[in-house]
Order: C-alpha cells, then sequence, then structure tokens
C-alpha cells in the first residue's frame, strides 16, 4: 500500500527546513458499502502526499475524525464538534509557530467541514498565515481536467471522484460493488436538519460507476499544479 500517513524523520525535517505545512483533514464517515470509513482522511492525506513531493512543505498526518453529523444514521461513523476541530486546527498552528513555521494549509477532503472556512478567516485579519485547499473552484477545475461526467453537487459523496481518486492510488480501498450503485438525490434543500438518510438508502449520493484510475490520476496532476497558487495567496514564492 501507498503510505498514507508521513514517513520522515526529524533528520529529513531539518534538512528539508520548511516554512509552510499542510495539514490533511478528513472525516470518519459512511462512504457507502464500498469504500472505508477513512475514505475522507485516506484522500485528504493522497493529496497531500502529491504536494509534499512537489514542494518544500513539512507534511502532518491527518486529521482522521472531524464534523460528520449528516451522516450520523450509519454505523461507524464518529463525529466531533465543530468547536473541538476548531480549537485542534489552533492547539496544532501555535505548536508549529513554536517551532518556527508560520504558514499552515489545511487540505480538506470532507464538505461537511464547513467551520474551516471560518478558521481561515479569522487567521489571516492580520496576517496572511492560513489557506484552505482545494477550494470549490480548484475541484471544479480538476473534475473538468479529467472530463468528469458529474458535478461536485450530482456527485455529492462516494462517488465518480473519490472512487476515482483511490483506483488511482490506493485501489486495494475500493470494494465490489461501486459500479452498481449509482444514486441522484440533486434536491438535499434540509440536508443539514435532515441528514443524508432522507436523500439516499444507502449512502451514496453520486455515480462511482463513472470512476476510473485515469481521471483520479488527472485530477492529483491537476491539484498539484493549482497548490502553487495556494503558496501566493499566503505569501510563498516557490
Amino acid at each position: 500500500m501507498n503510505h498514507l500517513l508521513p514517513t520522515q524523520t526529524t533528520k529529513d525535517e531539518h534538512a528539508r527546513d520548511a516554512h509552510v505545512a499542510i495539514l490533511p483533514i478528513g472525516s470518519f464517515e459512511q462512504h457507502g458499502p464500498y469504500l472505508p470509513l477513512s475514505t475522507d482522511a485516506a484522500i485528504a492525506s493522497i493529496i497531500a502526499r502529491e504536494i509534499a513531493q512537489l514542494y518544500p512543505v513539512r507534511h502532518l498526518p491527518p486529521i482522521t475524525i472531524s464534523c460528520s453529523h449528516e451522516h450520523k444514521a450509519w454505523p461507524g461513523t464518529v463525529s466531533i464538534s465543530a468547536r473541538t476541530l476548531f480549537a485542534l486546527i489552533a492547539d496544532i498552528q501555535a505548536s508549529l509557530r513554536a517551532s518556527g513555521i508560520d504558514k499552515l494549509v489545511l487540505i480538506n477532503a470532507h464538505g461537511g467541514n464547513y467551520v474551516l472556512s471560518n478558521v481561515v478567516q479569522e487567521a489571516t485579519v492580520t496576517e496572511r498565515c492560513m489557506a484552505l485547499f482545494p477550494t470549490n473552484a480548484d475541484w471544479k477545475a480538476a473534475r473538468a481536467k479529467a472530463e468528469m461526467e458529474t458535478t461536485s453537487h450530482e456527485d455529492m459523496h462516494a462517488g465518480e471522484l473519490e472512487v476515482s481518486i483511490l483506483l488511482a492510488t490506493n485501489p486495494e480501498l475500493v470494494r465490489d460493488g461501486y459500479d452498481t450503485v449509482d444514486h441522484i438525490a440533486d434536491d438535499r434543500n434540509d440536508l443539514l436538519t435532515v441528514g443524508m438518510e432522507a436523500y439516499t438508502k444507502t449512502g451514496v449520493i453520486g455515480r462511482p460507476s463513472l470512476a476510473t484510475a485515469d481521471k483520479g490520476r488527472t485530477v492529483l496532476d491537476h491539484l498539484g499544479k493549482a497548490f502553487r497558487s495556494c503558496l501566493r495567496s499566503i505569501d510563498v514564492v516557490v
């Protein structure tokens, strides 16, 4: 299996002398019957791994449990509160500052982590010290580059995008059956109130049958290039 956790030593980090840290943030929630509960943490780690191969950054291990309350109906899902996630990131940022790293990029792979936008907004009131990646625009551009047939709204959860990324990098995480459970539920106006269970029986909203490893590889290649713009937003030139 490709490493989903960073494996560098303290000697490696001393030699790297990074001034930017990247923090993958996922979740521990249902992803249908064919993807692991840790899918979002795996994808955030995969994106971070791609970035660390291209840029001189400190690659941190992922936050693996976050805000997944909308998935509460399915066994295995575990959540923490938004305030806990906020506090955890603040503590990590303070620790990084104490070791001489003033810039932090949150690599988020779970759409339900709405609080992360506020974390970044508050952190950057007086200085450009934090960013959130990928943005909605980054995901949209990556989908287009990969010629995906679905939009991010249609392909909300455990669909074409997520399965493609895992097929490209860690296919052992994808179990049989992803090609038979496509489910569209575009009208989800009350999702925050009634949860995912009001819109899907399987936990899937999207079209995983369209997933391919080639699409996943193209998405990751695009995000690797797009990260340069993210660095520029926090005044880092590479």
